[in-house]
This record gives C-alpha cells, sequence and structure tokens, in this order.
C-alpha cells in the first residue's frame, strides 16, 4: 500500500511571528535554516543537518490568540533527563504548562506558544501501551520510578483519555 514516510513539516500563523520565533528557538533550541527577508515566513529545524525545517512560522493568524485551531505541535526529546531539564526551563521561563502526563509509550510535557498553541515535548519509553492513555505524572520522581510508571501504565480503573 502507497503511505508517506513521515512527517515533513507543521506551519502556523502566528500573530507576532518574530516573538513566535524568539520562543521556538530559545525555549525548545530549533534552529532558524531559512527565512523571507520581510518575515513572511521563517522556517526552523531541530535537526538543520538533515532536516531544512520541521516548522515553519507565517505572519496573519486571523484566530484570536488562544482560539482552537491547531490540536497540537510535538516534539521528540532525545531522553527523560532532556524532559526533565525542558521542565526546568519551562517552569524558569514562565511558560504555561498544561499538563505533565504518562502516555505509558512515552511520558511528556504539555505547553502553550505564544499564540496558544499546544506544544509537547515527549521522550520515548520501550513500552506498548494501547492508546489514547494519559495520565498526570510528577517529573520530580526519580527516573526508574518514572519508568515503573510508564511501565505498569494507570493504577485508575479508567484511565483518563485525552
Amino acid at each position: 500500500m502507497l503511505a508517506v514516510k513521515e512527517l515533513g513539516h507543521v506551519g502556523l500563523y502566528c500573530t507576532d511571528v518574530q516573538r513566535s520565533q524568539d520562543f521556538y528557538t530559545r525555549i525548545l533550541g530549533l534552529t532558524v535554516t531559512d527565512a523571507h527577508p520581510e518575515g513572511h515566513i521563517i522556517f526552523l529545524s531541530a535537526q538543520p543537518e538533515s532536516e531544512h525545517h520541521e516548522l515553519a512560522l507565517c505572519p496573519g493568524r486571523d484566530a484570536p490568540v488562544g482560539a482552537r485551531v491547531v490540536q497540537q505541535v510535538s516534539f521528540i526529546v532525545e531522553d527523560l533527563a532532556d524532559l526533565k531539564q525542558f521542565y526546568a526551563l519551562l517552569k524558569s521561563e514562565g511558560v504555561k504548562i498544561r499538563s505533565v502526563v504518562n502516555h505509558g509509550i512515552s511520558l511528556a510535557i504539555y505547553f502553550y506558544d505564544p499564540d496558544e498553541n499546544v506544544v509537547e515535548v515527549y521522550a520515548k519509553t520501550p513500552y506498548k501501551v494501547p492508546q489514547p492513555f494519559s495520565e498526570d505524572v510528577d517529573l520530580d520522581l526519580d527516573d526508574e520510578e518514572l519508568m515503573r510508571i510508564a511501565e505498569t501504565g494507570s493504577s485508575a480503573e479508567y484511565p483518563q483519555l485525552i
């Protein structure tokens, strides 16, 4: 069967492209790979050596900030240590965090960008857990405990669905 290989990139309309560029470069560490001289589009990548862009920022958002126009934009981090570092950074920068969750297949932080789009950073786990599955988790727990929680899933009879 014919199928695409993977997600190439996501494009977001922004109310303030420069503010969004600052957020995605400073908070998530993305690299600007190209930009229109007049700011009509900015391309960013987490792996600029191999992928020109995974995110494109464009001016012209005509929906109010906070309007539900994007379900989420998700970024994978290397490991649990990086996820915890992002958690500390988000808190220190005053970024509004929506939730920190165990999906079984991953541990994730959901937060808001300057236009209140939901952004996720997550660390994969080796576990197979049927989705959708989501329960709150405390990233201040030690790594061994977090991985045990991810592997065993929810202790609740009916896990919270996304």
